[in-house]
């Protein structure tokens, strides 16, 4: 099982430095997640709380993704790097499949798209994007992505999507994984679909039991064998017993947790170094 660190809710300026220090202490990867904007309030409800608030404020940053990511590629040499979660349906498939591909170049294709439906309205508003319909159009998304990423002219004709034969480069020599976050019956029905799966926020029983929900989804469509991936992030750091378990169910990459609060006002970069040396010493043994 590979071990990434996520490194969101960081001060943007501090993430060189803890991005070399992560390859450094020994991770696989880095995660990083995803918004546009913050606005003062919304009527959207944030799924991952009972609140239905999230936990970050209005001042967390949240670089862009892919920016940050050929970034960091430039000072790394080893360390894979996972959107956790890119909100796929706020953009249009052109400007995602431009960036992303950019990015896998210059980091030696380096990069697992990891995506999202969203959940927050008045993004999607911002963008001029349809927030309704966004699981469907998503997929012919993919199914474009797909196509620019061949590096060859390419046409589609679908329900949101319609372009004569066009051409995009620079594109990587394969695809990058393409792995599907969410917790409804839909989203685990998409990531059985594609290269794997994202879940987060859940306690040993519940992992185990989406991870069995997930074989079955994908012994269904006839994939079991399938190269797939399964990256979690737990309630609770799993000792070595929990982790021979959920290896053994079909999880491939623990998604560590930021070691520090969600205001990143409330440490010091010399805190985040620290905490970051106690964090390998814990989950890499």
């Amino acid at each position: 099982m590979q071990v990434f660190q996520v490194l969101s809710r960081t001060p943007t300026a501090e993430l060189p430095d803890l991005a070399r220090h992560v390859e450094a202490l020994g991770f696989d990867g880095i995660a990083l997640s995803d918004h546009l904007v913050r606005p003062r309030s919304t009527i959207s409800r944030y799924p991952y709380s009972p609140d239905g608030q999230m936990e970050a404020g209005t001042a967390t940053p949240y670089p862009d993704c892919w920016v940050t990511i050929a970034a960091l590629a430039q000072l790394t040499r080893r360390v894979r790097f996972l959107s956790s979660v890119y909100v796929l349906p706020m953009r249009d498939p052109f400007s995602v499949a431009k960036a992303v591909s950019t990015a896998a170049v210059l980091s030696g294709e380096r990069v697992l798209l990891g995506i999202g439906m969203g959940w927050m309205q008045e993004e999607f508003a911002l963008t001029g994007q349809r927030f309704d319909a966004r699981g469907r159009r998503s997929d012919e998304m993919l199914e474009v992505i797909a196509k620019l990423f061949s590096g060859e002219m390419v046409e589609h004709h679908g329900e949101f999507y319609d372009f004569a034969p066009l051409q995009m480069q620079p594109v990587p020599s394969r695809r990058p994984p393409v792995l599907v976050g969410g917790h409804s019956e839909a989203a685990l029905r998409r990531a059985a679909r594609n290269d794997g799966w994202i879940g987060v926020h859940y306690d040993l029983p519940e992992a185990l039991e989406r991870l069995a929900r997930m074989r079955t989804l994908r012994r269904d469509i006839g994939r079991p064998d399938a190269p797939f991936s399964i990256a979690l992030a737990l309630t609770q750091s799993p000792d070595s017993d929990a982790r021979r378990r959920l290896e053994e169910a079909g999880m491939t990459i623990l998604l560590h947790p930021a070691p520090w609060s969600a205001d990143p006002a409330g440490s010091t970069p010399g805190d985040r170094r620290d905490a970051l040396e106690r964090a390998a010493a814990r989950v890499l043994g």
